[in-house]
């Protein structure tokens, strides 16, 4: 299969005119929109964060779930009077802008929405330096727990915050007799937290009458390094609360993970939370990535290793030549156009940009799809852009209205980091073959076949 990266192409565009005529219509579900959403407020946070402002003129108000909207209107009349007391003219002028924005944006509803409401308004900078007024309103997709309002000259975002972390921890010590690494995977990340490096002496049958002493020390010294695996295992994974992950993966090439689970000096609380034992074949960080795949099923629910169950599954479509996947911008834009794409897979840090042109004289539209990054604007006189946004969040809008399911994947995992960058980040599992593609990878071969002839 001929493999390229597509980042720059020009295609004409139907999704946007009438997408309902494409695939299903089929609402996506919540289970399967999560990672979206969660990249949406992950982007959010981003850009709150970036903005900055003189004085207190920036206004963060968040009303948990169950909370009233007369209580937080009475909350914002008293405000707007208690401002009036500021002394700086121009600093009063803006706190009572930005919390009478607010004001009018909680009329929009006639009750707070389910999971809650945070509203961010003021007159702010952006890293630019460009001042502008903001008022944005966000239902967000968890319950929010408790309410807040702050005028400040940063938005206050620690509430979304919580929603973008990940409660479950799994922890893994990898040990055999050369080393000891111990991890902690969380969500999509992997952090080492701690390697430890011995040389212990090997058996042998030398020794005649002192062969009884050489062994009594090889057990002395393997017993001081399986009571200093315990110790550092109990200052990383003990808190004053008790453990702090959900579960312990115990791993190694010979017989000292078996050792340190029924040792004495092994905590009890940790040997609780030992979820599996699994033999590997390599130590340090390639023994770390052996053991999370011989865990899969203790560990399904963790992202880290749906992505790389996810990614494996599109590696091996690709190696059997199969026609239900799609990799590229051009394939999987086309696809998606098409109606055929049933999971689109992203890199949730992809930065292809997606912009509309349409040419002055013939009034012709059509869309040119490049890197943000390593792409010079190639837009001349006789075009002009209509609408600019980054390709996934049109991908993410362009998903929900066919009902694709969609994985944001990241770098983290070797797997990940190979699907990056030698796939551009962007592939897609098909719901049926598209003949159109076979045609243009036979083509390319047949191309590459009649320059090597000549």
């Amino acid at each position: 299969m001929a493999q390229a990266r597509d980042v720059s192409y020009t295609c004409c565009s139907t999704l946007d005119k009438n997408p309902s005529h494409l695939g299903r219509s089929a609402a996506v579900t919540d289970a399967d929109d999560h990672e979206a959403k969660k990249w949406e407020l992950k982007r959010l946070v981003k850009q709150l964060d970036e903005y900055v402002g003189e004085g207190t003129s920036m206004v963060s108000l968040v009303i948990p779930a169950g909370g009233q909207l007369s209580r937080t209107n009475r909350l914002l009349s008293d405000e707007v009077s208690t401002s009036a007391y500021i002394k700086s003219r121009t600093n009063r002028q803006s706190v009572q802008a930005a919390i009478t924005s607010a004001q009018q944006r909680l009329k929009l509803y006639s009750c707070v929405p389910r999971n809650g409401l945070a509203v961010f308004c003021g007159i702010v900078q952006d890293v630019r330096g460009k001042q502008k007024t903001l008022c944005i309103d966000y239902e967000p997709f968890q319950p929010l727990s408790r309410s807040l309002y702050l005028c400040d000259d940063k938005f206050h975002t620690e509430e979304l915050k919580k929603q973008l972390e990940e409660t479950e921890a799994f922890g893994f010590i990898i040990i055999d007799g050369h080393c000891s690494l111990f991890a902690v995977i969380r969500g999509s990340s992997r952090t080492i937290l701690h390697k430890i490096t011995v040389s212990l002496p090997s058996k042998h049958g030398r020794g005649g009458q002192s062969a009884s002493r050489f062994a009594r020390i090889r057990e002395e010294k393997r017993n001081n390094y399986l009571k200093k695996v315990s110790e550092v295992a109990s200052s990383l994974f003990l808190t004053d609360t008790g453990v702090c992950v959900n579960g312990l993966v115990l791993g190694g090439s010979a017989d000292f993970k078996i050792d340190l689970s029924k040792s004495a000096v092994f905590d009890d609380r940790l040997r609780s939370k030992v979820l599996k034992i699994v033999d590997v074949s390599y130590s340090g960080e390639n023994g770390l990535n052996q053991a999370v795949d011989l865990s899969r099923e203790v560990l399904s629910n963790l992202k880290f290793v749906r992505e790389k169950v996810l990614i494996g599954k599109f590696f091996d479509e690709i190696a059997q030549g199969s026609q239900m996947v799609a990799f590229g911008v051009s394939q999987v834009v086309y696809c998606l156009e098409s109606g055929a794409v049933d999971t689109l897979v992203m890199w949730e840090d992809l930065s292809l940009v997606r912009r509309t042109l349409r040419n002055k004289n013939t009034g012709e539209e059509t869309v040119q799809v490049f890197d943000r990054e390593s792409h010079a604007n190639k837009t001349n006189s006789e075009w002009e852009t209509i609408s600019e946004t980054l390709c996934i969040e049109w991908a993410l809008t362009s998903a929900r209205a066919l009902g694709v399911q969609v994985e944001m994947l990241t770098n983290q995992s070797p797997e990940g980091t190979q699907f990056c960058s030698g796939f551009g980040g962007l592939g897609a599992f098909l719901r049926y073959p598209v003949p159109e593609l076979q045609h243009e990878e036979e083509t390319e071969d047949t191309a590459s076949d009649y320059s090597d002839d000549d």
